[in-house]
């Protein structure tokens, strides 16, 4: 979830022509689809095996694009190739927050998904659904939850917060004993701060489980400006400094995961993925590690961000009706089930959360259902094209409060006004 990213028009036509020329030398086929996988690491791998098996299954064959890992950088890729109607490009793997971006050149896959998307959680699939037409198959979810030591929670005999008093209290009670104990390098909650996406993500969890909201309603109308949102962004204020490092105000996902997992915090506010890394051989955490729930709000809400990512196919497509045939085969339980156990990847289908195998793997499974069934998604949907501006603004406003010290009231009034201005009448 990288800030949206400006680059010369150079390096993104290179970028573009090496994308051209790599498959302008490969022979034509009419069976041949193009698509973008995992872009990097042990995720491509696992995705190239799932394509694998679907070439298998049809008898037709698979191209897989090498796309940029950075989400900035991809979601400018994809942008040029659809407004230029490349056929080059079958099947997209998207982002939870590109639908209302891409939607115009993506295929409607609601009558081939009609059997199966009811096994999905609705919340993922309203996000896909833009004017009526469900424009991408969900992949697998991603919800913000709470990671915490539980063995630093047995050693002083406390409990798993419910709250964000009682996050606040426990972490500050925690924090100074270790501190007491000879470890002066260990904070009470880290999370990400950085003036980016991520913290766009924050601040919604923050909000939501105050009651104010989520910043652009699916009506459209900008409610961010209320006394709930301000309460929110003075809680988070407080706590820089005092159970969460200064340096959190420029930390993503990988800086407080490293943090946490280093054993220099209690708690950490971070995605599923987490779990597998933090349990890795040479975790310094290893099976000291819990999961739950985002705290409650004052008035008992949880906020819990939606992410995730889905796969869609291009109205450009030569090979539409393979190409959602590969779509539904990726998307389908079986694949996704293979994912969650190769990858830890969070299924979309909330039946698998039951399974056997993955509740062998990680036995928080029902939190983790319970969160993605409950997530809000960001008001990427709503507010379409105009989607990376208005989080610009969200994330930009937030760090001004946390790490310049700016009034959250002040803020917020002019976050309402600036989003206003781009809200032209009942639509975006």
């Amino acid at each position: 979830m990288s800030k949206p990213l400006l680059f010369g028009r150079a390096r993104l036509n290179a970028l573009v022509t090496a994308l051209v020329f790599g498959f302008a030398v490969a022979p034509a086929a009419a069976a041949t689809l193009t698509m973008a996988c995992d872009s990097i690491g042990h995720g491509n791998t696992v995705c190239k095996e799932g394509v694998k098996a679907w070439e298998r299954k049809s008898g037709h064959t698979v191209k897989i694009l090498s796309l940029p890992a950075s989400s900035s950088e991809r979601l400018v890729m994809y942008r040029q190739l659809l407004a230029s109607q490349s056929p080059l490009l079958d099947v997209l793997t998207i982002d939870i927050v590109w639908p209302g971006i891409l939607a115009e050149s993506l295929l409607d896959l609601s009558a081939p998904a009609a059997a199966s998307i009811k096994e999905h959680f609705p919340a993922i699939v309203k996000n896909n659904t833009v004017g009526g037409r469900l424009i991408a198959m969900p992949w697998f979810i991603d919800a913000g939850l709470l990671y915490y030591r539980k063995d630093l929670l047995e050693k002083y005999q406390q409990r798993v917060p419910g709250t964000w008093a009682e996050l606040a209290a426990t972490a500050r009670l925690i924090q100074d004993a270790e501190r007491s104990a000879g470890r002066p390098r260990m904070w009470g909650y880290v999370w990400q701060g950085k003036p980016y996406e991520g913290l766009t993500c924050d601040a919604l969890e923050w909000i939501v489980s105050y009651g104010g909201g989520s910043i652009v309603e699916p009506s459209g109308a900008v409610t961010v400006d209320n006394p709930a949102t301000i309460a929110a962004l003075r809680m988070a204020k407080q706590w820089i400094g005092a159970i969460s490092p200064p340096s959190v105000v420029s930390a993503r996902e990988e800086e407080s995961r490293a943090m946490f997992q280093d054993g220099n915090a209690v708690f950490l506010r971070n995605w599923p993925y987490v779990w597998a890394v933090v349990n890795a051989p040479d975790s310094a955490v290893r099976n000291k590690v819990g999961i739950a729930v985002l705290p409650r709000g004052p008035h008992g809400a949880v906020g819990t961000t939606l992410g995730g990512h889905q796969l869609a196919v291009s109205k450009f497509s030569r090979n539409s009706a393979l190409a959602i045939d590969l779509v539904m085969f990726m998307t389908g339980r079986d694949e996704q089930k293979r994912r969650a156990i190769l990858l830890g990847r969070s299924p979309t289908i909330g039946s698998l959360y039951q399974d056997p195998q993955l509740l062998a793997i990680n036995p928080y499974q029902e939190i983790l259902r319970a969160a993605a069934a409950s997530a809000t998604p960001r008001p990427s949907t709503v507010t379409g094209r105009k989607y990376e501006q208005v989080s610009a603004e969200v994330w930009k406003t937030v760090s001004g409060v946390l790490a310049e010290g700016k009034d959250p009231a002040t803020g917020v009034k002019a976050l309402a006004s600036t989003l206003n201005a781009m809200h032209s009448g009942a639509a975006w």
